[in-house]
């Protein structure tokens, strides 16, 4: 099916048309963070295919959550008399089974779309033992339907639908998780508004606000990316004031857990181990915390590494959410008239700039093989770290370890800088000294390549010229 108005979302498009050109029922669930643009893909793709649309609605009781049901099985069959409303979730599927039955023709096939899926299942409101029977006595029987389960909250998406142990159990047919936009989607979406940026001015709107379609949104033509951030999270009447605190509480259960791990990350430029972080963030080791952490690298906004030949007490844990950082950054405890240019300033702006910047280029692994010719090579990607044992060793630090399956790695050093950045005598030192480190604690037999990755390109000198033949610039990345 064409759907000219969606931005890239490719892969995702074609399993939603497998979904539909399959000759079985089908049952999808997609998840992915809030503002991610999941709505909006499911209404725009299957737009001709929709026979029933219902959200959830967010900290409701079972009766309002009945009442918007009954709202729109009006709407979206005003022909069926309802002389008695259901009362329970079991008579409400079965009276969309009513009408379905009567509505379905099995030469064409529609779409059933359950948005925010988790809102619905209130506690002790029997709603996920209802769809259960709905889907196994009725919808996966269905060769003419396919019906969409969509959440923000993708941990319980993950453990009560895709991995659920009762009459969900291995029914879900397919799954998509929609991540943010990468650079190249984030440049053709802006230009769909007709914004007009350059690739260095989108870095820094990417670096910020991430690439979250709902944030993409508020960008106004004309502006640069500064002003953009000016007006949108720095005054007062900013649209994105009080998004962070919405953001987490909207999402989990026991927020106050998701955001002392989140602003004990925003402290850390390196990321932190599980047991420093806990301590950062002045939690107790438990259930709570690692059902936390699960949930928060589930929904994309931390990622988790673990270095490669290391236990898993040593999984690094990084802040992946870029508005989350920005946020921790300059919104929690600034005045909001602050403009860019104080900002900029700042001595906090170039440790922002740095961390931002590498977490952009974790995000874009694929553009980055691609710009060194490795796309086809099978490759592992990890962070890799030592802390000296003693006074007469020295430590080293890898945020990007590139390692080939044919026996050569890159060790990449990703630099901000709005210029060209120059390769001193006394960096080029620290680059072999951090590949001395590294073959010498991991027992590498790998041949290794110091790779840069910069914002603006490298100055040639005597220093850098090693360095050109594994050079990523930032406008390799879109």
């Amino acid at each position: 099916m064409n759907a000219p108005e969606i931005i890239g979302r490719a892969d995702e498009r074609a399993v939603l048309d497998q979904a539909l050109a399959s000759p079985h029922a089908e049952l999808i669930a997609v998840y992915g963070r809030r503002r991610v643009g999941k709505t909006f893909l499911i209404r725009e793709h299957f737009r001709d295919c929709l026979c029933f649309e219902v959200s959830g609605l967010h900290n409701e009781l079972l009766s309002r959550q009945l009442a918007n049901w009954n709202t729109q099985i009006r709407r979206w069959f005003p022909d069926t008399p309802m002389a008695v409303l259901p009362g329970s979730w079991l008579e409400a599927f079965e009276l969309l089974r009513s009408i379905l039955e009567k509505q379905l023709r099995r030469k064409q096939k529609r779409v059933l779309f359950l948005d925010e899926f988790p809102w619905f299942a209130t506690p002790r409101s029997g709603f996920v033992a209802a769809f259960e029977n709905f889907w196994n006595d009725f919808a996966s029987r269905r060769q003419d339907l396919v019906v969409v389960l969509c959440g923000s909250s993708a941990a319980w998406m993950i453990r009560q639908v895709i991995q659920a142990r009762g009459g969900l159990h291995n029914r879900v047919t397919r799954r998509i998780q929609l991540y943010p936009f990468q650079l190249r989607d984030t440049q053709a979406y802006l230009k769909r508004m007709q914004v007009k940026l350059d690739p260095m001015q989108i870095a820094m709107l990417y670096m910020a606000l991430g690439g979250v379609p709902h944030y993409l949104n508020l960008v106004e033509p004309g502006r640069s990316a500064p002003q953009v951030l000016e007006q949108v999270c720095l005054r007062e009447s900013s649209p994105l004031i009080g998004e962070y605190e919405q953001l987490y509480a909207a999402l989990f259960t026991n927020h106050t857990v998701h955001e002392a791990i989140m602003k004990a990350l925003a402290h850390s430029r390196s990321g932190m181990v599980r047991n420093d972080l806990l301590q950062k963030a002045k939690l107790e080791s438990g259930g709570g915390v690692t059902q936390a952490l699960s949930e928060l690298v589930a929904s994309g906004f931390i990622s988790e590494q673990l270095p490669f030949d290391r236990k898993e007490r040593d999984r690094i844990y990084r802040i992946a959410d870029e508005f989350t950082y920005f946020y921790w950054t300059w919104m929690a405890k600034n005045p909001s008239s602050r403009t860019w240019a104080s900002l900029a300033s700042s001595r906090r702006f170039l440790p922002w700039c740095g961390y931002a910047f590498e977490s952009l280029c974790l995000k874009h692994i694929v553009p980055i093989k691609r710009k060194l010719g490795i796309e086809a090579v099978e490759t592992q990607a990890f962070a890799w770290r030592y802390q000296p044992q003693g006074e007469d060793e020295q430590g080293a630090q890898i945020d990007l370890v590139l390692q080939r399956a044919d026996f050569c790695s890159h060790l990449c050093e990703m630099k901000f800088s709005q210029e060209s950045y120059v390769i001193t005598k006394g960096y080029s030192k620290e680059l072999l000294q951090k590949e001395k480190v590294y073959r010498s604690k991991t027992g590498t037999r790998h041949t290794l390549f110091p790779t840069m990755i910069t914002a603006s390109g490298m100055k040639r000198n005597e220093y850098s010229q090693p360095l050109f033949p594994w050079h990523v610039e930032l406008v390799d990345l879109f």
